[in-house]
């Protein structure tokens, strides 16, 4: 998750500089530490600081070529527009929409970018092209990641005062439900979108005021716990290989290990348990033996301690590295075994 502390509350340069030297010492999980680097300084208003730092992450020179450029562009774009770089801004977001992005992310930043000026219709027209990429089945659910995009285009509609339509209907649909998950009473889309809510803000009955800053606060506070926790269980995967060599370097694991199939059939069921109890955003994160040491050595314990693992799943997980559980029926399963999930491990 990307920080949105306000800077009085954070020294965000600092933690910045801290995520940094961190990315000096972990170079497989640089991406994830130096965006959360540059949000910080974005925070901090050191925006010049954070475009440098997009700029290294997409410098052909970089050490490792980045697993996400197109969201990398995205977010450079919406910083340099907020400090008077429009140009530079709008060519990239041009770019970002011209390359039809398989991801929701960089959809979401560079239609929030034009909506947060006032370009409406260029947001809405964005929001509609990347639900139309990423969604073209009316009947499937929508995955997670692409509710902004949902919501967002709802938003831009109402601020347009564009009537409804299906896409508005299914947004509707999608918040009612997720509330419903939750055990909250849902503030209907229409009224949360409603431009005249923000009048309340201006009024002079401290008590409207006062209302009206209670249900923005809850509804923060709802989205904030869902990012901030992304996958409150994060299951530790060790593909074949990588299990094997673990195996012959600490013998003292094989207790929890006895063999690769019956690994991956306890990470099948363990997930399945926590679905039925009703744990929300389950995930897997994929280890390695090298960082699995590297964790081992920062922790001062020895990589045989079988104590330490749930706790290295937790790491990865922290550092972006997990992969939301379950795969849809028709993707790769999640074992890697290039069959599709509702042939093998969701059969």
């Amino acid at each position: 998750m990307r920080p949105d502390t306000p800077a009085d509350h954070v020294d965000h340069i600092a933690e910045a500089e801290r995520l940094e030297r961190t990315a000096g010492l972990y170079p497989e999980d640089a991406e994830h530490l130096l965006l959360q680097a540059a949000a910080h300084l974005e925070l901090a208003d050191a925006r010049d600081r954070a475009t440098t730092l997009y700029d290294k992450l997409l410098s052909p020179s970089a050490p490792h070529p980045p697993e996400n450029p197109t969201l990398i562009r995205a977010l450079k774009a919406a910083n340099l527009w907020e400090y008077g770089h429009e140009a530079e801004a709008r060519a990239i977001i041009e770019g970002v929409r011209g390359s039809r992005p398989a991801e929701a992310a960089p959809w979401v930043i560079v239609a929030e970018a034009l909506e947060a000026h006032d370009e409406l219709d260029q947001a809405h027209a964005t929001f509609s092209e990347a639900l139309d990429r990423l969604l073209p089945d009316p009947d499937l659910d929508p995955p997670y990641a692409t509710h902004p995009l949902l919501y967002g285009r709802h938003r831009v509609r109402r601020l347009l005062g564009a009537p409804h339509d299906n896409w508005d209907e299914r947004a509707d649909r999608v918040h009612r439900a997720r509330a419903a998950a939750a055990g909250r009473t849902p503030v209907p889309l229409d009224e949360l979108h409603d431009p005249k809510r923000v009048w309340s803000l201006g009024s002079e009955n401290p008590e409207e005021i006062r209302a009206e800053i209670t249900r923005l606060q809850a509804e923060l506070g709802t989205y904030r716990e869902a990012l901030s926790r992304p996958f409150p269980v994060a299951v530790l995967h060790w593909p074949a290989p990588e299990l094997t060599e673990l195996l012959a370097a600490y013998p003292d694991l094989t207790s929890e290990y006895p063999s690769h199939e019956a690994h991956l059939a306890t990470i099948e069921s363990s997930l399945r348990e926590l679905a039925a109890s009703g744990t929300p955003n389950l995930g897997i994160v994929t280890g390695t033996v090298p960082s699995y040491e590297a964790f081992a050595a920062s922790e001062g314990t020895s990589p045989s301690d079988a104590t330490l693992l749930p706790q290295y799943a937790t790491t990865l997980a922290a550092r972006g590295r997990a992969v939301g559980w379950p795969p849809r029926a028709s993707e790769g399963c999640w074992c890697g075994s290039g069959r599709k999930y509702g042939e093998c491990h969701g059969a």
